[in-house]
């Protein structure tokens, strides 16, 4: 029997994925912002964001991180904040500074 919520997803969006198509959470960041460059990535309290400007943006928290912070790969990093638009600026950005 099928999931009901199957019902609600968009025509041509698929039921399921391949785990293993990815190999990390970065990874998929890297393939959406190539395939999706010039499109909205985030909305919030009337301001967007393109995955152009996520990926720049969060490149730039990244390197305030390792430069400002001394931030290396590995190291944790807690983010405790507001469900923004620099929320996931925050995110990628300590990802790519190979945060956990």
């Amino acid at each position: 029997m099928e999931p009901v919520w199957y019902k609600n997803y968009p025509k041509g969006v698929p039921h399921t994925i391949d785990p293993d198509a990815y190999h990390s959470i970065m990874d998929v960041f890297n393939r959406s912002i190539l395939k999706f460059r010039e499109k909205n990535a985030y909305m919030s309290m009337g301001q967007t964001i393109t995955f152009d400007d996520l990926d720049r943006l969060s490149s730039d928290f990244a390197a305030y991180l390792q430069v400002r912070y001394g931030v290396q790969k590995g190291d944790r990093v807690a983010i405790m904040m507001p469900n923004l638009i620099q929320y996931p600026i925050v995110l990628f950005g300590a990802f790519k500074a190979g945060c956990t």
